[in-house]
Parts: C-alpha cells; sequence; structure tokens
C-alpha cells in the first residue's frame, strides 16, 4: 500500500483537490491545505525534505511584489466608478436610440455597448447588472423573446472577460510568465469576432423570427429632428468626415513617421479624427451652427468619453508609452473625473468601490497564495512531470493536447470561475505547451476565450445568477438558461476557429513591458592548446590573446537561438 501510495501520489494528490473542492470548501483554503497535507504525507514516505516548504516564503513575497497583479485593483476599480458615473445608462439609451429602426436594434446596441463597457471597464458583473437593469425592461415592453433578450445582456456581458482590459487575461499573462501587453494585443481581434458572431446571431433571428426581434415603435424614437427627420443623414456624414480625416492623418503622419507600426498610426489616427468630431460638435453647440441633428450631437458626445478613456488605457499600452499597471492607475483617475463631469461622484460612490475593490482583490491573492503552496507540493512530488507524460501521450500531437484541454476547461467551467481555472489548471498546463512548442500568448488567449463559458454555463454561469438578481419577475430563470445556450455554442464556435486558424490571434511580440533584464556573461572555457604548448609558449599566448567576455540580456540570447 505505501509503495503504491508513493508511486501514484501526484495523482492522489489531484484527486483530492477535486474532491475538496467539490466539497464547497473555500477555493484558496481547499488549495493551501490539500498543499500541506501532502507535504506532511511526501516527508513522512520520504519523498520530500523538509527544507523544500521554506521555498514557500519567497514565493508568497514574489506574489505580493508582482506588478502585472497589480493592475487588478486599478482596473476593478475603474469598472466599478464607470458602472455608477451614468455612462452605460447614456450608451444604452443613445445607441438603442440610433438602431431602434431596424429589427433587433435594441440587441445590436446591447451588443455595441457590452463590447464598450468591455473595453473601459473590464468587469463582468458591472456590465451585466447595468444592461440588465436598463435594457431588459425596454426589451420586454416591445415584444422581445425573453429567451432572447436575456441571452444577449448576459452574453454581451462577458465580452468583458476577452476584450482588454480584461482581468481574465492579466491573471494568464501572470500564470504564463508574458507580457500583459502582448496578452492584450493578442486578445483584441478575437474579441471583436465574437462580438461580430454575436450580432450575426441576432441577424440570423431577425431574418428567420422576426417576431422574436422587433424595430422600437416610432413613438417609443425620441431623437428625431422637429420636422420627424431621424438625423441619420447627419450622423452619416459625421462618421465620413472623422474616419477622412483619420486617414488623412495616418497618412500625413505615417510619411513623416516611417518608423512607426501599424497599430500605433492606427491608434494616434483614431484619436485625431475623434477629437476632431467632438471639437466640432461642441462648437456646433456652443455657437448655435445648427450643422448637426440631434442624433448626430448625442452620439458623439456620448460616445467620445468611453473612447477617450479607453484611449487613455489600451492606446497607451499598445503604442508602448504605460505598463500595464500604468494604464489601469490613469483608467482609474479617467473614472473618477467621468464621474465628476456627470456628476455622480460622491464619497458614498468612492467607498462602495473601494470596499468591493479591496474584496476582489483579497480574493485573487488568497486564491494564488493557496495555489503556489500546491504547486510547490505538487512539483516537489513530480506532479508536473506526471501531467506532462499524460497530455504528451495523447494521440494527435498538439491538436489532440488543445482539443483534450479545451474540453477538460470547458468541462470544469460548470463548477468552477475563471480565477480558479486560471490559478489551478493553467500552471499545469502551461508548460506542456510551452514543451510542444506552443505559442503562449496564443494558448493563454485561447483559454481566456474558453473560460468565459465559465460566465454563460447554466446552471452555476455567474453572468446568469448577475442577470437573475435585477431580472423583472416575469422572466424565469429557465428563460436565462436557455437563452444563454445558443452563445455558449457561439463561444464554442470561436474556440474551434482560434484552433482552426491560429493567425485569428496576433502574436506579434511588440509590446513588451517586463522590465527586468537579466544580465549574462559567457566565459570561455580554458584553451586546450595553450595546455598542450610548452611553458614558455604557453606563456606568450597568454600575453597575446585575452579571453572574451559576451554581455547579452535574455532577449538576446533568444533571437542568436532563433
Amino acid at each position: 500500500m505505501e509503495q503504491f501510495i508513493i508511486a501514484n501520489l501526484a495523482p492522489i494528490m489531484f484527486g483530492a483537490l477535486v474532491i475538496f473542492l467539490l466539497s464547497g470548501f473555500p477555493v484558496a483554503f481547499s488549495l493551501a491545505a490539500n498543499g500541506l497535507f501532502f507535504a506532511l504525507v511526501g516527508i513522512e514516505l520520504g519523498l520530500l525534505k523538509p527544507e523544500l516548504l521554506q521555498a514557500l516564503p519567497n514565493r508568497i513575497f514574489g506574489i505580493m511584489a508582482s506588478e502585472n497583479l497589480l493592475a487588478i485593483p486599478f482596473f476593478t476599480f475603474m469598472g466599478l466608478i464607470l458602472e455608477r458615473s451614468g455612462m452605460a445608462e447614456d450608451l444604452l439609451d443613445t445607441i438603442g436610440q440610433l438602431f431602434g429602426p431596424i429589427r433587433g436594434g435594441v440587441a445590436y446596441a446591447v451588443i455595441f455597448v457590452g463590447a464598450l463597457l468591455a473595453a473601459t471597464t473590464g468587469v463582468v458583473a458591472a456590465s451585466v447588472i447595468s444592461m440588465g437593469l436598463i435594457s431588459l425592461p425596454v426589451m420586454l415592453r416591445y415584444g422581445y423573446d425573453k429567451r432572447l433578450a436575456s441571452g444577449v445582456i448576459a452574453a454581451s456581458g462577458t465580452l468583458a472577460q476577452i476584450i482588454p482590459p480584461s482581468l481574465v487575461l492579466i491573471v494568464m499573462a501572470d500564470q504564463l510568465g508574458k507580457s500583459v501587453g502582448d496578452m492584450y494585443k493578442a486578445a483584441f481581434i478575437p474579441g471583436l469576432m465574437l462580438t461580430t458572431m454575436y450580432a450575426g446571431y441576432v441577424l440570423a433571428l431577425s431574418i428567420f423570427k422576426p417576431h422574436h426581434v422587433p424595430a422600437l415603435p416610432p413613438e417609443a424614437r425620441n431623437l428625431k429632428e422637429p420636422n420627424g427627420d431621424s438625423g441619420a443623414v447627419s450622423l452619416l456624414l459625421m462618421v465620413i468626415g472623422t474616419v477622412a480625416v483619420s486617414y488623412g492623418f495616418a497618412w500625413f503622419w505615417g510619411a513623416s513617421h516611417p518608423h512607426l507600426g501599424k497599430d500605433e498610426l492606427g491608434v494616434y489616427a483614431a484619436s485625431a479624427g475623434v477629437a476632431l468630431a467632438f471639437a466640432f460638435a461642441l462648437a456646433n453647440r456652443k455657437f448655435k451652427l445648427g450643422l448637426l441633428s440631434r442624433m448626430a450631437e448625442k452620439v458623439v458626445f456620448v460616445l467620445v468619453p468611453p473612447l477617450a478613456l479607453i484611449f487613455l488605457v489600451l492606446g497607451t499600452i499598445f503604442v508602448g508609452i504605460a505598463t500595464p499597471t500604468e494604464g489601469g492607475g490613469m483608467g482609474a483617475m479617467g473614472a473618477i473625473l467621468l464621474a465628476i463631469l456627470n456628476g455622480r461622484l460622491s464619497w458614498s460612490l468612492l467607498k462602495q468601490a473601494m470596499n468591493s475593490t479591496t474584496r476582489l482583490s483579497c480574493f485573487v491573492m488568497f486564491i494564488l497564495i493557496g495555489s503556489t503552496v500546491f504547486a510547490l507540493v505538487f512539483r516537489g512530488v513530480d506532479g508536473d512531470l506526471w501531467v506532462e507524460h499524460l497530455l504528451t501521450g495523447l494521440p494527435g500531437g498538439v491538436t489532440g493536447f488543445l482539443v483534450v484541454v479545451n474540453v477538460m476547461f470547458f468541462i470544469l467551467a460548470f463548477f468552477l470561475d475563471f480565477f480558479e481555472l486560471a490559478f489551478i489548471l493553467v500552471p499545469l498546463v502551461g508548460p506542456v505547451a510551452n514543451k510542444l512548442g506552443i505559442d503562449l500568448i496564443w494558448f493563454g488567449v485561447l483559454l481566456g476565450v474558453n473560460m468565459q463559458t465559465s460566465f454563460m454555463h447554466p446552471p452555476f454561469g455567474f453572468a446568469l445568477f448577475y442577470l437573475r438578481s435585477v431580472a423583472p419577475k416575469e422572466v424565469k430563470t429557465s428563460d436565462i438558461y436557455w437563452g444563454a445556450i445558443p452563445f455558449v455554442v457561439i463561444q464554442v464556435i470561436m474556440v474551434a476557429l482560434i484552433i482552426l486558424f491560429p493567425h485569428l490571434v496576433s502574436v506579434e511580440k511588440k509590446v513588451d513591458m517586463n522590465e527586468s533584464i537579466e544580465l549574462k556573461i559567457d566565459a570561455p572555457a580554458a584553451d586546450t592548446e595553450a595546455l598542450q604548448l610548452p611553458s614558455g609558449d604557453a606563456g606568450k599566448k597568454d600575453e597575446d590573446s585575452t579571453p572574451e567576455l559576451n554581455f547579452s540580456t535574455d532577449s538576446d540570447a533568444d533571437a542568436k537561438k532563433k
């Protein structure tokens, strides 16, 4: 029996962790208790030395000193302030009026606003609750199908999982040892594609089941001109002018700064076009020029503040001006300024935001500390080798590994949330993926898209719980569950597309936020020829030749390997 335990301690330890988690015991304490218990068992059986546990203080100190994790409280605080600043209400009302005349217009507005909130708040709960309170009653009032209305709100809220500045991507970058900035850039296109696929589903329903997604009636459209015109032509001309200015700026600035990358040039050009549009709308209002319709003016004044915040956070990260932590700090300050401009900032709001931020940050840190205790002991009993042999021995090579890992994450997402999955499983499968030659940034984005389903899985999806807490009584829990299923299928399709078409995830490593540089000194070995020469010749050779010392950084070493 003892020999069996010694030979299989790693799988026994992993199985015990599963039992701990299914028992409902807090995850952080389950991880730590499991690790410490099996550390004692390993020491008793002679598999581990007691000195192994002396590494724990250094590992915990390394967690507390991580600059990547410092971005989590900043982005959480920013999202909670924006949730109460009135931005979501203004966006949903204005974009709903813009898309209202077409079938499914309010659903399109929810998806569009969900993507914007994801790019500014990064917090799923804030997005789902805001849109559930504002849009769900409107959609039900005008005849939308309950299941579709529930599903589209919950799914749009989960876009905060994959569209930067996502908390999931910060955790994934930390666990995989990669740059948060690179992870953000790589996830941008998959996030936009997922948003487009949600809109495509609504479009398909508007064609095949038009009674599920009616247009807003004329009496509900309150941004008309005095003569009854919608003002859409004015808005279209405004958009065309903004795009033209952006392209003109990109051409002029790109010609004078040829060293700029396309992404940096795009950020600068878009910022110039949006800034000019806002200045024009401001002049039109102040001097009463009458050049813009009510719709165009309202859209500009409502859309520009969140777009400015997106540039302040993501733009500075993408062009390399700021690290993700610094971008999060600027975003938190920008959220406070927006709340002040909207007249919503109060001590009560700040207190609530700081309390919620502290709770979430402590939750993350305790899980991470528990996971590092588990990981240290698990590796001590060769658990990493057991996982590696288990996964590398799968049929199908890299494809088989990706399929099995994604199926495993999908199933476990029924019971665990994304933090638990990231802290428990990612450190186990990440090294195996690296050994198989899989780019870890690409792998992190793939798992990030997969872990979105943890918020949408009936019956334990947190987004469904958030929506249930604010949904009217006429919306049954079964409606919310059935409404979520098509969007879970869309998320799974997105995972398959990333595996089939890897280039959907950009892994260009232009943004490196790792500030530590390790200096390597390569000294040559002793000259064997000198050892064979007579003593006089050897001395002469030593005088004529000086050992060459090669100084390099990690990046230089990697370049030489390539």
